[in-house]
């Protein structure tokens, strides 16, 4: 069906950080306090939900706070390490003209997302960001408020499980993008409205057409 807000994730959905996340995930363990992150065990943490992840590395709770605002720092020093996905502003471009609002619900600050955005941030009609990582559900329901759309007409694109449990939460749809953080299996196992494959087949999708985008 035919949407009039899409709700974007931007790390492992818009942006391409994974490779960042995991030459840095380490240093941030070594500095809180939780387990490192061996080779092996990346796979399997793609399979995991968030729960299943903090208690398999251990971090305490009451850290994620600090956590996170480090996570910030460092990717807003090393944002010219972190670029978009091919095609990501042309589909974004295709789905504004459209007329589907866009909107952004992030973990990152609005100002690390603007600079990861670039040219393509002035698509967004919408940034809710500095979500907790627990956080996103209510900034669905802001968004949503602020846009004015009806939920059945809502549907929240994302990489990770947490991303669909958020929209189903609110109740609105759900995209889950095979290329970023989790597993396909993982989020495929929990049967979203949309798997996307390709950055191509978003588009397509929301606005009810078969024809691919423009370039």
């Amino acid at each position: 069906m035919p949407y009039s807000l899409a709700i974007f994730d931007l790390d492992g959905t818009l942006a391409d950080s994974f490779p960042w996340f995991l030459r840095t995930i380490n240093d941030v363990a070594d500095r809180f306090g939780f387990r490192r992150v061996k080779d092996e065990d990346v796979e399997e943490l793609r399979h995991a939900s968030s729960r299943e992840i903090l208690a398999k590395l251990e971090v305490p709770m009451w850290k994620l706070p600090a956590i996170a605002r480090h996570a910030r720092r460092l990717k807003a020093e090393s944002a010219s390490e972190i670029s978009l996905f091919a095609d990501v502003e042309t589909m974004l471009r295709t789905l504004a003209e459209n007329g589907v609002q866009l909107a952004l619900v992030t973990s990152d600050s609005e100002a690390n997302a603007r600079e990861k955005l670039g040219d393509a941030a002035a698509l967004f009609s919408h940034f809710d960001c500095a979500a907790s990582l627990f956080g996103k559900a209510a900034k669905f329901r802001r968004v949503i408020r602020r846009a004015g759309v009806a939920p059945s007409r809502v549907i929240s694109i994302g990489d990770e499980v947490r991303d669909i449990d958020a929209a189903r939460a609110v109740g609105i749809a759900c995209g889950a993008v095979c290329w970023g953080y989790a597993a396909p299996a993982a989020l495929t196992a929990l049967r979203p409205d949309h798997v996307f494959e390709h950055i191509r087949d978003i588009a397509p999708a929301l606005i009810g057409v078969t024809a691919p985008m423009r370039a």
